[in-house]
């Protein structure tokens, strides 16, 4: 099993110039219904790499559940690796799948995941592997990774069994024994479905050899890895499971007592209840050192899988809205003082050298932005934020009070710029942007990257739909609702040496390209 690749020489967002594309890798061409860890993240690196770009950023890596319509944000595990991302044409290539057995495969779409139906297909190929690894080449590896990764490997293995042998009821809804961790009620779900067990371990072994085999590939071609780090994690998780001490839960229902969110604002007439539970960040007068060792694993995890990572609401540590559970809006909350730079301390060991971006979008103090500043993380800022109101607005290029920060055109939460532009954006803010830009608005998507290029933003980072010029029935996520996203992918087609070409000149042109 690879090792954490070497260390970065600068950290993102404050020196060089450079530029990125996001795109998550369920949005990668491939023929299975959903991108995967195969030829078509290959491919991505070497069209990055033509492109003269440094960076690929992506969402979340997480194992995801249809249950929460399948979002990377609302993981079973921070730890663990999403299996739909495991590339069958690899599985082919070390003998654990037949070519019969792909050529078998659905006629799925090019442009959206149907998740039900790939989740289904996915599972039989994979049971198939694993099925074949006891006489592979790799059951000594398989072996050996199960024995290295035990420290949190077991538990979500366990974890996934008994979810699978209770139906799929939350944990919190299993018998008490089982709920509670009884060691006699784990002893005898080890014993009788051993071979389930195995195979969510197998599961695990195959993403991250073939995640290691990517990220190698990407370094080789000069691409590092930004990935995203989202502060909470789902209720449904092997992480409250498995350290219910470590979050606000009622000890005998294990519900949550409060949950995060955040307030009304001028989006939200009634704020986002998010319903995940919030961390125990005391145990009594002290420090709940038992979580931040959970967090201290975490950022050991992230730091072995990629170059940089977003911390998503990063303002959450340095104060978080607090929801009582039994409310359901987010209203009647309240702001609690986070852990603040203490956490990150505390944290300096295992985050290393891994390079981190602070997402702080939304309700901003001047607290939290000492603290952002406090740690020289860059912020962000969003180009599409920049024209609702007038020229003091944060988001212009002209505002930006240094280069340590990241550009982006728009995130994952976002439209593509293309449909922010003919859908979202006001009459008055369509005047701004093209007065701003210069622009006729024919290409309104390339004049915000042409804007993102040009201003003193260290990093910028474009999600691949804008680069393409795609409307607004390609965008990723639409926050607050529960359907219809994480869906969209990028037919093979659309990724072409013309694109790169164009790309790398817009990139050398600001003085970007790597």
């Amino acid at each position: 099993m690879a090792t954490r690749s070497r260390s970065l020489k600068k950290k993102i967002g404050m020196t060089d110039r450079t530029s990125g594309v996001l795109l998550h890798v369920t949005s990668l061409p491939a023929p299975y219904g959903i991108g995967d860890l195969g030829p078509g993240a290959h491919s991505f690196v070497d069209f990055l790499a033509a492109a003269g770009q440094r960076y690929w950023q992506i969402l979340p890596l997480g194992p995801v559940d249809q249950i929460f319509g399948c979002s990377p944000y609302m993981g079973l595990s921070a730890l663990a690796g999403n299996f739909l991302l495991i590339s069958p044409s690899l599985l082919l290539e070390d003998g654990l799948l037949l070519a019969q057995e792909l050529e078998g495969c659905p006629e799925f779409s090019e442009y959206l995941v149907d998740f039900p139906a790939v989740i289904s297909w996915k599972t039989t190929m994979a049971r198939q592997a694993f099925n074949r690894l006891a006489r592979s080449k790799l059951v000594d590896e398989f072996q050996a990774f199960c024995q290295n990764e035990s420290g949190w490997l077991h538990d979500y293995a366990l974890f996934m069994t008994i979810r699978t042998h209770c139906g799929g009821k939350p944990w919190p809804r299993w018998d008490k024994p089982l709920r509670r961790r009884d060691p006699a009620a784990l002893a005898d779900i080890e014993k009788q479905h051993s071979e389930t067990i195995a195979y969510f371990q197998f599961e695990q072994f195959i993403f991250f050899r073939q995640w290691f085999q990517l990220r190698e590939y990407a370094r080789s071609q000069g691409i590092l890895l930004i990935g995203d780090l989202p502060i909470y994690v789902g209720l449904d998780s092997v992480d409250v499971w498995a350290n219910q001490a470590c979050f606000d839960l009622d000890l005998m229902t294990c519900s949550p007592i409060h949950v995060a969110g955040v307030p009304p604002d001028y989006f939200s007439k009634t704020g986002q209840r998010w319903g995940t539970p919030l961390y125990r960040w005391k145990d009594g007068n002290c420090d709940n050192e038992a979580l931040y060792d959970w967090w201290r694993g975490r950022f050991r995890q992230v730091s072995r899988l990629v170059d940089c990572v977003r911390i998503d609401h990063f303002r959450g540590f340095e104060s978080y809205w607090q929801i009582p559970e039994e409310e359901s809006t987010a209203i009647n909350g309240r702001w609690v003082k986070g852990p603040g730079r203490k956490f990150f301390k505390k944290m300096a060991d295992a985050i290393g050298e891994l390079s981190i971006i602070a997402e702080d979008l939304g309700i901003i103090t001047p607290e939290v932005i000492a603290l952002r500043d406090s740690l020289n993380y860059p912020g962000m800022k969003i180009l599409q934020f920049a024209f609702d109101s007038d020229s003091e607005n944060l988001y212009l290029p002209h505002n930006f009070d240094s280069g340590n920060c990241v550009v982006f055109t728009g995130t994952h939460d976002n439209n593509t710029a293309l449909g922010w532009y003919l859908e979202d954006a006001s009459v008055e803010a369509r005047v701004r942007v093209r007065r701003y830009a210069h622009s006729d608005a024919n290409e309104i998507h390339w004049d915000l990257i042409r804007l993102a290029f040009s201003s003193v933003a260290a990093t910028a980072l474009i999600p691949l739909q804008d680069i393409l010029g795609f409307g607004g029935d390609c965008r990723m996520n639409v926050p607050g609702t529960v359907e219809g996203n994480w869906r969209w992918r990028c037919a093979g087609r659309f990724i072409t040496q013309e694109l790169a070409r164009k790309l790398r000149e817009e990139s050398e042109f600001y003085a970007r390209a790597r």
